[in-house]
C-alpha cells in the first residue's frame, strides 16, 4: 500500500509532515520505545497497532494526529493511499536497481558461448536505459579472458629474454619456443575430445604449459650447442642431442603427467571444477613431448648456424678487453 501525503491539506490544518510520518511509523512499523526486565530476562517494548488493524487499509480512518494547536486531525484528511503490486525485496547491484538472471550452460556449449548469446539478446531486447553486468563465475571468466592474452604474451616475452641471455643469441630461443604452439594445440584437442570447456582453470593450465614444455627444447638445444663447440656439424649435433636427451625429456614429462593425473581424474572433494586444468596440461604435455622430438631438431637445422671457433688473431684482439 502506497501512502501519499497531501501537503496542501497538511499546511491548511497546520500539521507538519514529520508528525504525520511519526504517527504512521508508530502505528505500522513496530517502533521500539525501550526495554523492561522480567524474571531476569530483558524484553523490548514495541508499540504498534494489532495485526487486524494494519491489515485493513480503512483502519487509517481511525488514526488521528495533532496539529500545531494540539487539535487532533483525522489522518484520512491528510493522506491518500492505493494498493499496488511491488516486489517483496528490492535488489541492488553496483548502486543500481537490479534483477538477477541465473542460468546454466546447455550441453555442448561453453560458458563463453552463453555470455556472448546473453549480450546479443540484451542488445536486442533492452533499451539504452538498461545495462547488464556479469557476476559470479561468468564475471571471473570474462575478467580472466580479457587478461589472458596479455599474460600469455608477457610470459612468452619473459621466457624469450631469459633464453636469449642464457644462449647468448636470439635464434635458439625461437627454436625452443616452437614447442609452445604444439602444447596449446594438444591442450585444445584434449579439451575438445573429453568434452571440457575453455574456462578459468583450463586457461591457467595453458599458461602453465609455456614453462613446462619449453624445457624439452632447452634440453635439446643446449646439448646441441655443446656438441657444435666440440667441432660437430649442426645436423650431427642436434641428432645426438635428440637421442641423448630422450630419457630426461620422457622422465620429466611422465613425472609431471603422473603428478597432475589426480586433478584430471577429478579425484577428491570439489575437484570437478579443476578437471579441465589437468586435462589441458596432460594433453598439451603429451602432444608437445612427442612432436618436439621431431620438430625442434628440424627447426634447429634450418635456423641455427654452424659453430665458428675463435681464431688466434681474434683471441689476441679481444684478450686485452677481457682482461
Amino acid at each position: 500500500m502506497r501512502i501519499s501525503i497531501d501537503r496542501d491539506k497538511a499546511a491548511m490544518y497546520e500539521v507538519s509532515v514529520l508528525d504525520i510520518g511519526n504517527t504512521l511509523q508508530a502505528a505500522l512499523s513496530g517502533q521500539r520505545y525501550g526495554y523492561y526486565i522480567m524474571n531476569g530476562k530483558q524484553y523490548q517494548i514495541i508499540g504498534q497497532f494489532s495485526r487486524d488493524f494494519y491489515n485493513a487499509p480503512s483502519s487509517l480512518n481511525t488514526v488521528y494526529v495533532k496539529n500545531a494547536k494540539g487539535i487532533p486531525i483525522a489522518l484520512s484528511n491528510l493522506v491518500t493511499w492505493e494498493e499496488e503490486v511491488s516486489p517483496s525485496t528490492i535488489f541492488k547491484y553496483d548502486r543500481y536497481f537490479a534483477a538477477t538472471i541465473t542460468g546454466g550452460v546447455a550441453p555442448g556449449y561453453t560458458l563463453g558461448d552463453g555470455i556472448d548469446e546473453l549480450q546479443k539478446t540484451a542488445g536486442k531486447v533492452l533499451t539504452p536505459a538498461f545495462r547488464t553486468a556479469l557476476a559470479g563465475q561468468s564475471r571471473d571468466y570474462a575478467e580472466s579472458s580479457s587478461s589472458l592474452m596479455v599474460v600469455f604474451i608477457l610470459a612468452i616475452i619473459i621466457i624469450y629474454l631469459i633464453l636469449a641471455a642464457q644462449f647468448d643469441n636470439f635464434i635458439d630461443p625461437v627454436v625452443i619456443l616452437v614447442t609452445v604452439p604444439l602444447a596449446l594445440f594438444g591442450a585444445l584437442l584434449s579439451l575438445w575430445y573429453f568434452d571440457q570447456t575453455l574456462n578459468i582453470f583450463s586457461q591457467i593450465g595453458m599458461i602453465m604449459l609455456i614453462g613446462l614444455v619449453t624445457k624439452n627444447g632447452i634440453l635439446i638445444v643446449e646439448f646441441a650447442q655443446q656438441r657444435k663447440k666440440m667441432g660437430e656439424s649442426k645436423i650431427e649435433a642436434v641428432e645426438k642431442a635428440a637421442i641423448s636427451r630422450l630419457r630426461p625429456i620422457l622422465m620429466t614429462a611422465f613425472s609431471t603427467i603422473f603428478g597432475i593425473l589426480p586433478v584430471a581424474l577429478a579425484l577428491g572433494s570439489s575437484s570437478g571444477s579443476r578437471k579441465s586444468l589437468g586435462i589441458a596440461v596432460i594433453g598439451g604435455l603429451i602432444f608437445a613431448t612427442f612432436f618436439s622430438l621431431y620438430i625442434v631438431p628440424v627447426i634447429y637445422t634450418y635456423l641455427s648456424k654452424e659453430y665458428k671457433p675463435v681464431t688466434e688473431e681474434e683471441n689476441e684482439m679481444y684478450e686485452p678487453v677481457f682482461k
